[in-house]
């Protein structure tokens, strides 16, 4: 199978997981269903679902020829300091005692498995030797990019630590995220993450990364639309619908 069938296999999965997700809500989080079969603790769900992509990455690294590339290195680094606060800080962070179905893990360990081989694919063995030359880390492209993945970071990282501390201990109410990006989307977390892997995309200048970004938003993207949905249902007239968006501000 060549590197371009595989991904274009994968853009057209994206396309129908982003049309099922339209229907069928996958049972973790504000989602959680016990038809979606065992579960177990939400910290140790996500370290299993995202650890794979973090470790998979490195060896694609490891045992590839251009270890000693800088700008592929570079790319390296940025994929795994996501990776790294996903699968072993964000988890930690987590409070309460939910849980998360093993079927979804596994789903999620799958399709991380397959993006890392994606992503170190095209880096480490695909892409021709003089894509990246050192005058890279100067390009727009590639700065341009790291404005968006690390505004992306910071957007993701800090709408996470908002939906963390909207109840105290103790607390089992519901309440309207507004802080930080929450102004203009009710899933500013997932508009973190899909702008992050977006400005990935546009760092590497490659498909594997556009893929990449294609499913993120593919994934969020409906999931954001029943959050929106629901958030109206139980704070009827405080969500300012012309001014709040679901994912992407000031669009959709």
């Amino acid at each position: 199978m060549s590197f371009n069938f595989f991904l274009a296999v994968m853009s057209a999965i994206a396309v129908v997981v982003f049309i099922v997700l339209f229907f069928v809500d996958a049972g973790y989080g504000k989602f959680y269903n016990k038809k979606w079969g065992p579960a177990v603790n939400n910290r140790f769900g996500w370290v299993l679902m995202e650890a794979p992509v973090f470790i998979l990455m490195l060896l694609l690294y490891f045992y590839s020829d251009r270890k000693d590339d800088v700008v592929r290195l570079t790319f390296l680094l940025l994929f795994e300091l996501h990776y790294f606060q996903r699968s072993f800080i964000f988890p930690m962070l987590i409070r309460g005692n939910g849980v998360m179905p093993l079927s979804i893990i596994l789903m999620g360990v799958v399709f991380n498995s397959l993006n890392a081989m994606m992503q170190g694919g095209w880096i480490f063995y695909v892409s021709p030797d003089d894509y990246y030359g050192a005058a890279w880390l100067t390009d727009p492209r590639f700065l341009i990019g790291c404005v968006l993945f690390f505004a992306g970071m910071f957007i993701n990282i800090q709408s996470d630590s908002i939906i963390r501390h909207l109840r105290k201990p103790g607390d089992n109410r519901h309440y309207l995220p507004r802080q930080g990006f929450f102004k203009y989307v009710t899933s500013a977390n997932y508009f973190g993450e899909w702008l992050e892997w977006t400005g990935f995309a546009i760092l590497t200048w490659s498909w594997a990364g556009a893929v990449f970004s294609l499913w993120t938003f593919a994934n969020l993207a409906p999931r954001a639309a029943r959050i929106y949905d629901r958030y109206q249902a139980e704070f009827p007239g405080e969500l300012d619908t012309k001014k709040v968006k679901r994912i992407l501000p000031f669009v959709f």
